[in-house]
């Protein structure tokens, strides 16, 4: 009597890790070096804030930002502003309420942590630490300390956290390109509304940036455990197709 041979069941593919399994000595350096970009040129302006050593570039940038502030420009600033103040809020919700609906606890802790200290301890830090006066005649409603922007800072960060929880690793390098892209308008946003000095949008580009990638760097092998948790998890719930009956 002949048996039918069973076919096996295809064996799920494992998605691929949304973080690195191990520290990326490239990482921490970018970090660091990202860092150093926004808290040195801290120490430069505290002395004179009103007249640092680089406020000349910082005045003829704002002079290229001169009128007239209508059409599409000021649509796109804007749309920017508004980005950075309510939206720039409910977008990190959101993404929580994503981790949390995929029961991914440590990414969703990851998220809070790191948002909540690079905005007060970093770019709140740095504002109080040197408390620099902002160009005169601002377009939009801002708070004390032009140094660094929050906005910018807060764009960086974001463009961080997605890309290290939600962006598979293979369409990284395009993700990071577009959010050095989105990045600049938002730099480019600020100056033009006479918010921030260019120099105090780039210490926050680079604020935002550095303690997202430190803060990853730092997280990566917890982050890479639940990736692969939910790997596991994922291939044990197929089930194997049901064998044919015997005659």
């Amino acid at each position: 009597m002949s048996r039918n041979p069973v076919t096996p069941s295809p064996v799920a593919e494992r998605p691929t890790e949304a973080v690195p399994s191990s520290r990326r000595p490239g990482v921490l350096v970018a970090a660091l070096l990202l860092l150093g970009v926004s808290v040195l040129p801290a120490f430069a302006i505290r002395p004179d804030p009103a007249n640092p050593p680089f406020q000349g570039l910082d005045d003829q940038w704002l002079v290229w930002m001169g009128g007239p502030h209508d059409g599409l420009y000021s649509l796109a600033a804007a749309v920017l502003n508004w980005f950075g103040g309510p939206l720039g809020a409910v977008v990190p919700l959101a993404l929580l309420f994503i981790l949390l609906l995929r029961r991914r606890w440590t990414s969703a802790g990851f998220l809070l942590g790191v948002y909540f200290a690079g905005n007060l301890l970093v770019v709140q830090g740095l504002k109080h630490l040197v408390d620099r006066p902002r160009p005169e005649n601002p377009l939009v409603r801002v708070d004390h300390g032009s140094f660094p922007s929050g906005h910018v800072a807060g764009a960086a960060l974001l463009v961080v956290l997605v890309g290290v929880l939600l962006v598979p690793a293979a369409r990284r390098r395009a993700w990071w390109l577009g959010g050095t892209v989105f990045t600049l308008a938002m730099m480019w946003s600020r100056t033009w509304l006479h918010a921030h000095w260019l120099t105090d949008t780039a210490a926050g580009a680079a604020a935002g940036a550095g303690a997202g990638l430190l803060a990853w760097w730092l997280c990566a092998p917890a982050l890479a455990r639940e990736a692969d948790r939910g790997s596991r998890g994922a291939a044990a719930t197929v089930t194997p197709e049901a064998a044919p009956a015997v005659p």
